[in-house]
């Protein structure tokens, strides 16, 4: 499984977004405490951020982010109001690869899943000719949201139906899904944790808290978080009713 987060407000630096929580994205890759799925995420991380007026930048590797050496003093100079960090534990038999690493972005968006999903099940969404980046099951996701965006819907309006698609064909897919285009955040629940905190300055969204603070929400499961810098609105997902696999139950943390 995997552990992300959102941060969209005024600008901060990669290193107060990742680094200086007491509990931020390095603590939780290495011992999550709200993930449902896996014990470590351990294959990489990756950040994408929004420079000023400009298209979205990209950092990714397959080094564990608590032995990373040069990405702390790299995100010192990073400034940005819009940023998505997410560290990778692989589904297995998933490649190990910076091609499978969230964020993926398609030069104006960006997205992350923290989850899985069966791509022999949902290949029939993905049009011919088109190829994701690598062949985890989230670089497919990426590229099925790239072509479907192109049609210029909303981006919450396509990650909503996206997931109701996904999860009609693949009963047992996780889909806790992050996307964004540097101005709005949209994140949904489908079988993992995601809660958020706002900010005088901006609005944090996140797989599980960052600290211990108060002020964190849950948000509970099968619902769709649409945030921007000064707005949080949490509504369950108008999807299809799709039965959850027996055994599962609905993700709750206080």
């Amino acid at each position: 499984m995997c552990r992300h987060f959102a941060w969209v407000g005024s600008s901060r630096t990669l290193h107060e977004l990742f680094f200086a929580p007491a509990y931020g994205l390095p603590r939780q890759a290495r011992t999550p405490r709200w993930q449902q799925a896996g014990l470590v995420n351990g294959d990489g991380f990756g950040a994408g951020w929004y420079p000023a007026g400009g298209a979205p930048a990209v950092f990714r590797t397959t080094v564990p982010i608590w032995e990373d050496s040069a990405f702390p003093l790299m995100a010192a100079d990073i400034a940005a109001g819009c940023v998505v960090g997410a560290a990778r534990g692989a589904s297995p038999g998933m490649p190990i690869e910076e091609a499978a690493n969230a964020p993926f972005t398609d030069g104006r968006h960006l997205l992350s899943l923290n989850g899985h999903l069966d791509v022999g099940l949902t290949a029939p969404l993905l049009e011919p000719g088109r190829a994701p980046e690598s062949t985890c099951d989230s670089a497919f996701l990426a590229a099925v949201l790239w072509q479907r965006l192109e049609a210029g819907r909303p981006l919450a309006e396509t990650v909503e139906d996206l997931l109701g698609d996904i999860a009609a064909l693949d009963a047992n897919a996780c889909l806790n899904m992050l996307a964004t285009d540097g101005v709005v955040v949209v994140a949904t629940t489908w079988a993992e944790t995601l809660c958020y905190r706002r900010h005088q300055d901006g609005v944090l969204v996140a797989s599980e808290p960052h600290d211990d603070e108060d002020g964190w929400v849950t948000v509970p499961d099968r619902c769709l978080l649409v945030a921007d810098a000064s707005s949080v609105e949490v509504r369950p997902l108008a999807v299809r009713r799709v039965p959850r696999p027996a055994g599962e139950t609905a993700v709750q943390h206080q």
